[in-house]
């Protein structure tokens, strides 16, 4: 077995173990979305689908585990974190997967840390897992169609219109909206996008 798949399988037994069911059930349909949005946009869907089954590996963990594995990353914790740390578990996930599995591959590392907000200039894996999260199977509004529709764009086009979906869910809903997420709109702003 080549290490590549052994290590997924680690990261998707520890997630499994550390999760609750559906969660980890939430974590097995993102890697499968993320590994085809990569298929689809010629990505490497193996890494797609390490990242999607890992992302929210520490996300029942223990708020202050969280927030110390998160900021061993070497980041400065935002006030807006500190006052909703639940948003470091991609971090601490990041941080866990260099840690305690070898991942060194800063394209999966930052794909994980960066799912929930995304981030100014991402790579194309962060790209393809913050789509994947929000519009895996299980979601609410991820019907076949929607999600036939996404495919339909370009893949910033597909990225704009996830970003601009959960912008405008996260205002509607009276949510705090991550810091710079007006800037992600503007930056991958692609028009004829719906």
């Amino acid at each position: 077995m080549d290490r590549f798949v052994e290590v997924t399988e680690k990261i998707r037994s520890f997630t499994e173990r550390s999760v609750k069911k559906t969660r980890y059930e939430h974590s097995v349909r993102v890697a499968e979305m993320c590994a085809r949005i990569c298929r689809f946009y010629r990505l490497d869907s193996e890494k797609g689908y390490l990242a999607g089954i890992g992302h929210d590996m520490c996300k029942d963990f223990p708020i202050d585990q969280m927030m110390e594995l998160a900021a061993a990353d070497g980041c400065e914790i935002s006030d807006f974190e500190k006052n909703k740390p639940s948003l470091l578990h991609g971090r601490a996930a990041a941080v866990l997967m260099k840690r305690d599995f070898g991942i060194t591959d800063s394209d999966i590392l930052e794909a994980v840390a960066y799912h929930t907000s995304g981030k100014s200039g991402m790579c194309d894996l962060t790209k393809a897992l913050f789509i994947a999260d929000k519009i895996e199977p299980g979601r609410p509004q991820a019907t076949p169609k929607y999600i036939e529709k996404k495919f339909s764009y370009t893949f910033d086009g597909m990225l704009y219109s996830v970003l601009r979906e959960n912008y405008n869910y996260l205002t509607k809903k009276g949510y705090q909206v991550f810091p710079g997420t007006e800037g992600l709109l503007e930056e991958y702003k692609v028009e004829g996008v719906e």
